[in-house]
């Protein structure tokens, strides 16, 4: 039997010190035909140069810096493999990662598969081993900072990591990808909730090891992006039922986000995706009308999946994280089985 045939795309863009190191690991994986596409999204970094030269590199770039959806979108409109990997720039495949994730990813039921995403500093400590989905949208990394020894079992996951995982490219082109009004950031928890409105699984896969150069960090614009496409997934994705059911505690979400955006001092980044919000208010309109024909699963069913505690452990509790995280998993235990009934 033919090895699989991935094309796997990866952005590059700013410094990107750890891109040479992993265009290279993926060129080197094993028991898979592998191209690779490098979307030059504005890398100034000199390893650009040196990833443009290796064999089996096909180097696109854009007009303008497209961000991460949009880069994903560009590269992947040019892959010929009958697989799609995307592989953050900044992580390192093992030989064996893409053969051993394309094939959980190829068995029946499975929308998407995702690797072992590991501290790169770290290897023995696992970086995310699926993100976990709280009812509000929010979402974090995974078993971060845990022994890699305790996610040494295949599972199903809530949400993908975006720093590696594979996709049948029949699949994505009929869901369209990552919409790239999203630009940057939670493009890979929609496209899981899009998989699952499918009826599909997301897997991991504890044997296909990645090692990733993990960094969090916080900017005006990436608080500005991470909530205003938050929104932009609660609105389009959840059934009308579900917003109404669940009103109540999304506007205890709003509030406690603009208190912590006040207090952080980027409350009008806040207010900016608010803004964007309304002034694309005709997009989201169309988007909630394509995303709610093609979904096959009600949302009482993927509710099994989701949480009413936030518990991030790659970044510090923000003050009054312990009394939200009462209110809003109260709530949501009564609201659970209110959706279970549609």
């Amino acid at each position: 039997m033919a090895p699989p045939r991935i094309t796997v795309v990866m952005l590059a863009y700013g410094p990107e010190p750890y891109l040479v190191d992993a265009a290279r690991a993926v060129l080197a994986s094993t028991d898979v035909t592998v191209e690779l596409i490098v979307v030059d999204n504005g890398c100034t970094g000199d390893g650009i140069d040196t990833v443009r030269n290796l064999p089996g590199v096909r180097m696109l770039r854009p007009e303008h810096n497209t961000g991460y959806s949009g880069g994903c979108a560009v590269g992947a409109a040019e892959a010929t493999g009958d697989w799609l990997a995307f592989v953050n720039s900044d992580a390192t495949v093992a030989p064996d990662a893409l053969a051993k994730t394309t094939a959980v990813a190829a068995e029946e039921g499975v929308g998407a598969a995702m690797a072992s995403i590991r501290l790169a500093d770290r290897p023995d400590l696992i970086n995310t081993a699926g993100n976990p989905l709280h009812f509000a949208g929010l979402s974090w990394a995974g078993g971060n900072g845990e022994p890699a020894t305790a996610h040494a079992h295949r599972r199903s996951v809530p949400s993908l990591s975006g720093c590696c995982f594979v996709i049948d490219r029949r699949l994505w082109r009929e869901l369209d990808g990552f919409a790239t009004e999203y630009f940057a950031y939670h493009e890979d928890t929609e496209l899981s909730l899009r998989l699952r409105q499918r009826g599909l699984r997301l897997e991991y896969v504890p044997d296909a090891v990645v090692h990733h150069h993990y960094e969090f960090s916080r900017n005006a614009l990436k608080l500005y992006l991470l909530e205003r496409n938050r929104l932009v997934t609660l609105l389009t994705t959840y059934q009308t039922r579900t917003l109404v059911v669940l009103a109540p505690a999304l506007l205890l979400t709003e509030a406690a986000m603009l208190t912590t955006a006040l207090t952080g001092g980027w409350a009008r980044h806040k207010i900016r995706g608010w803004r964007w919000l309304w002034q694309h208010r005709g997009w989201l309109r169309t988007r909630r009308r394509q995303l709610q024909a093609e979904r096959r699963v009600p949302d009482g069913v993927l509710a099994e999946l989701m949480t009413g505690r936030l518990a991030p452990t790659n970044v510090a509790a923000a003050p009054g994280m312990g009394v939200f995280n009462v209110l809003a998993g109260s709530y949501w235990t009564l609201a659970k089985p209110l959706l279970k009934r549609h």
